[in-house]
């Protein structure tokens, strides 16, 4: 099977946008409840057995079995009987929300997030519905459960072939976008090494160092827009809160990093295609990015966007035919790609490479992005020639 998601922005009238906000608030208030019904149950074991406490007391008999998924799918169907706003919405979709929420709870579990939170009034943006009906995406109007038609801009033509399989509607302060998941009974194959390779290394001087000697320089998305935010956040605390002013600054200050991110994405984009231009393998550094948004430049960490241009790119060569692969990232810079020896640790102010062995120099990221390239040419099997002082070619193992 093959999936792809198509996005593209509704334009729904004004009581069907009435009926989407009644429909996230709904979605919201069933997210919280459940929530609150699995975090008391915890909270029931954690007490003393000798003694309550003081601020509370969860009073839940010690055979009750811990809330899961499907208990609170049965507790929602009951529900629906008996709450008016409940039985309005498409019984799937509420199922949905429930299911993000144990998403929520195994990513506790299994990738150390933090413990679920509750969601504030407007914080729950977006439902999906995970079935449609038959041929819901036709003239330039996408049908969905309950609500029946709404208008939309297709930007884009869907090939055919596939079946459309889920719509989450998402709210924006630039307006309401659908993202469409479309699915093929196909199986396309991965790309495999061949052609030429490019070793990329990644930071805040140069976005991308690559091993044939680019250098792209970071633009500062966030970084040029913080001055302005200032000034907008600014007005936000000016205003009384909840009144129709502040709504108007706050979505002032949502336009805006919206506009940012989606110039990030845009870039990153256009950036992925170049690198894939000319090249039949592209290898990446494996980054601790969790580890580089909590240090001293982690706010440059995060306006670079590393993880997302990462993604870009594998899902670009995926679509070029582009072999992708990362490799371990550790000494990258400390090692001389021309004669492999270990130069040792250098300062963030140091930015050339010059390997006190064999003489090589160059510029300290092409350096990196060399050694990055020699890694991932040795994790595919191929044998690693030097043509010339930081040339390289990966030559296929009989």
């Amino acid at each position: 099977m093959f999936n792809l998601t198509y996005e593209f922005k509704l334009k729904p009238t004004k009581n069907q946008i009435q009926i989407f906000e009644e429909w996230l608030e709904t979605h919201r208030r069933v997210y919280n409840h459940a929530l609150a019904e699995r975090k008391d149950w915890y909270k029931s074991r954690s007490c003393q057995k000798t003694a309550c406490s003081v601020h509370n007391c969860y009073i839940i008999p010690a055979d009750a079995p811990r809330p899961t998924y499907a208990s609170q799918c049965k507790s929602l169907t009951t529900a629906r009987k008996s709450n008016e706003y409940l039985a309005k919405i498409n019984a799937q979709s509420l199922q949905q929300t429930l299911r993000r929420l144990e998403k929520a709870f195994v990513s506790m579990w299994e990738q150390n997030h933090g413990f679920p939170r509750f969601k504030k009034v407007g914080r729950m943006r977006s439902f999906s519905f995970p079935q449609l009906g038959k041929n819901p995406l036709q003239n330039g109007y996408i049908k969905l459960p309950v609500i029946g038609e709404v208008k939309l801009r297709q930007s884009r033509s869907i090939s055919g072939g596939g079946v459309l399989k889920q719509a989450r509607v998402v709210k924006r302060v630039s307006g309401w976008y659908i993202m469409l998941t479309v699915q093929w009974d196909v199986n396309p194959p991965q790309p495999m090494p061949h052609g030429e390779g490019i070793g990329i290394d990644v930071g805040l001087t140069s976005m991308v160092a690559t091993s044939n000697g680019l250098l792209i320089k970071r633009p500062r998305f966030f970084i040029d827009a913080e001055r302005k935010l200032k000034l907008l956040q600014q007005r936000v605390s000016r205003k009384r809160f909840g009144s129709n002013n502040w709504l108007k600054a706050t979505k002032k200050v949502a336009r805006l990093h919206e506009y940012v991110a989606n110039c990030r994405k845009d870039w990153h984009r256009k950036l992925s295609h170049q690198l894939c231009d000319n090249v039949g393998m592209v290898f990446g550094e494996d980054l601790n990015l969790v580890g580089l948004s909590r240090g001293m430049l982690g706010k440059h960490c995060l306006d670079a966007g590393f993880g997302q241009f990462f993604n870009i790119l594998e899902q670009t060569c995926f679509k070029r035919g582009v072999y992708f692969q990362k490799v371990d990232a550790r000494k990258t810079s400390q090692i001389c790609p021309n004669c492999q020896h270990e130069t040792g640790k250098k300062t963030l102010a140091e930015r050339v490479h010059k390997c006190g062995n064999c003489g090589y120099e160059t510029d300290r990221d092409v350096a990196a992005a060399q050694v990055v390239l020699i890694r991932g040419l040795a994790a595919v099997g191929h044998t690693v020639k030097m043509l010339s002082e930081g040339k390289f070619v990966g030559i296929p193992a009989s």
